[in-house]
C-alpha cells in the first residue's frame, strides 16, 4: 500500500482517532465528561441533576471504581465528580486533575443535591444525556454512539450545538483484514510511531502498577504464582494487571481501543511482552501493534462497541494476530489465528466493567496465543463447526449477528439482573 493510496490515510487516521488517552473506565468517564460540559454551559448553581443512560452504560458503570473519588462507584458519583472537579476541555481525561478540595465538594454535592438516574431504551447501546437544573437556568448534554461524541447541547431549551448524525445508531468503519495487513506491512513507521509509542508507554505504566500493587482480583500475580513466568503467562498477566488496576480506580491514564481501556490494554500489552521476549526490533513491534489494534477494530465493526459480547474477546484475538506476525506468521496465519481464537472464546458474556474483566482478558489472550499455535501445528477449526465460517469474513459476519441480534435479549436480562441486585 502506497502513501498516496486513499486507504493509507484512512487507516492512519483511524489509528490516531481511536488510540487516545482516557482516565478510568470509559463509561463513567463519559458521564463525568457530559456532566462537566453541562455544568460549564449552565453557569449557575446546580440544584438538581438527571442522568439518562442506556442499559449498557449502566451495566459498565455499576461495579467499577471512579478514579479520584476516594474509591466510590456508580453513575451518580461519576456525574458528581465531573460537575465538582471536571475539566470538560480534556474530554476523556476530564477528571485527571481533580484536587482534594474537589473530592470534598463532590461528597457534599452527593449528600445535598437531588440526583436521579433514568434508563434510556432507544435501541442505541451507547447513549447518555445529562440534564442539570440551576436556580435560574437549565442545561442538557447528549452523548451518543462513542464516548466523547457530543451530539446535542442546550441551555434553557435553546440549542447551542447539534450534530446532524443525532439519530444515527452507531458510527462504523469499513475495514478489511487484507487491507489492514497490507497497511501494516507497508506503513512508514514514522507515521505511527508517536501514536503507538504513547500506547506502549501509558498502558505499560498502568500494567506495571497493577503488577506491583495487586489491585482488584490480582489476576496477574495469581497467574504468575500459579503457572510460572513463561512468555505465554507473562503476556496474559501484563494485560490482566492493567485491567485490574483501572477497574479498581487507579488514576493512571490508558490508551483506549474501540472506546475501551481494557481493549486498548489487551490489544497492546501481550504484543509488547512478546516483542520484548523475542528481542523484536522497534519497527517489528510497531507493525505488530498496527495489526493488533486495527484487527480489534475490524472485529468491532461487526459486533458494535457495547453489547453482551465481551470486548476482551476481540482484543485478545487481535493481540493473537499481532503476536502471530512477531512469530513469523503472514496474512494466512493471521486469518486462521483469528478464526481459531474466536471459535474458543466467542461465548464470553459482558456483564459490565469490574475486576473479573481481568480474568476474561487473560482467557481471551490465551485463546489468541492458542489460535496461532494450532495453525502452526497444522490444526484448525473448520467451516461448519459451530460458528466457524468458510473465511474470516464469513465467521465475523456470523459473530456480528450473534452479538448484535442473538444476544440482545441476553443483554437485556444481564442488565435487569444487575440493576435489581
Amino acid at each position: 500500500m502506497k502513501k498516496s493510496d486513499a486507504n493509507y490515510k484512512y487507516y492512519l487516521d483511524i489509528l490516531k482517532k481511536e488510540l487516545v488517552p482516557a482516565m478510568g473506565c470509559t463509561e463513567p468517564i463519559a458521564i463525568a465528561y457530559a456532566s462537566a460540559l453541562a455544568k460549564k454551559v449552565l453557569d449557575d448553581d446546580i440544584i438538581k441533576v438527571d442522568v439518562f443512560a442506556s442499559g449498557n452504560i449502566i451495566k459498565n458503570v455499576k461495579s467499577v471504581v471512579v478514579p479520584n473519588t476516594n474509591g466510590k462507584k456508580g453513575i451518580l458519583v461519576a456525574a458528581a465528580i465531573g460537575i465538582c472537579g471536571g475539566n470538560a476541555d480534556k474530554k476523556l481525561e476530564v477528571i485527571a486533575d481533580v484536587k482534594k478540595e474537589d473530592i470534598l465538594k463532590m461528597e457534599t454535592f452527593l449528600e445535598y443535591t437531588e440526583m436521579n438516574l433514568h434508563r434510556i431504551q432507544s435501541g442505541c447501546t451507547l447513549e447518555i444525556t445529562v440534564e442539570v437544573t440551576g436556580i435560574k437556568h437549565c442545561a442538557t448534554v447528549h452523548i451518543r454512539n462513542t464516548h466523547a461524541n457530543v451530539v446535542l447541547v442546550t441551555k434553557d431549551n435553546q440549542i447551542l450545538y447539534q450534530k446532524e448524525d443525532i439519530v444515527q445508531m452507531e458510527e462504523g468503519y469499513s475495514l478489511h483484514l487484507k487491507d489492514i495487513y497490507d497497511f501494516a506491512m507497508s506503513v512508514d513507521v514514522n507515521d505511527v510511531k508517536e501514536t503507538l509509542q504513547r500506547q506502549i508507554d501509558y498502558n505499560y505504566a498502568i500494567a506495571k502498577e497493577g503488577l506491583d500493587k495487586g489491585y482488584g482480583a490480582n489476576i496477574s500475580n495469581i497467574l504468575l504464582h500459579t503457572y510460572g513466568d513463561s512468555i505465554e503467562i507473562k503476556a496474559r498477566a501484563l494485560a490482566a494487571a492493567g485491567s485490574d488496576a483501572r477497574m479498581s480506580g487507579c488514576e493512571l491514564p490508558v490508551i483506549i481501543n474501540s472506546g475501551s481501556g481494557n481493549q486498548g490494554i489487551t490489544a497492546s500489552m501481550p504484543v509488547y511482552a512478546y516483542a520484548m521476549e523475542l528481542n523484536s526490533s522497534e519497527e517489528q513491534l510497531y507493525r505488530a501493534l498496527v495489526i493488533s489494534n486495527l484487527t480489534t477494530l475490524y472485529q468491532k465493526q461487526f459486533i458494535g462497541r457495547l453489547s453482551a459480547y465481551c470486548g476482551a474477546v476481540s482484543a485478545g484475538a487481535g493481540a493473537g494476530a499481532g503476536i502471530t506476525y512477531l512469530l513469523g506468521g503472514d496474512y494466512e496465519h493471521i486469518c486462521h489465528t483469528l478464526v481459531n481464537a474466536l471459535a474458543i472464546t466467542s461465548g464470553i458474556l459482558c456483564d459490565g466493567a469490574k475486576p473479573s474483566c481481568a480474568a476474561k482478558i487473560s482467557s481471551a489472550v490465551d485463546a489468541g496465543i492458542i489460535g496461532y499455535a494450532m495453525f502452526k501445528e497444522g490444526k484448525q477449526f473448520y467451516s461448519g463447526e459451530g460458528i466457524v465460517g468458510n473465511s474470516i469474513e464469513h465467521t465475523m459476519k456470523g459473530i456480528g449477528q450473534i452479538a448484535r441480534d442473538g444476544m440482545k435479549e441476553c443483554d437485556d436480562e444481564i442488565i435487569r439482573l444487575m440493576i435489581n441486585s
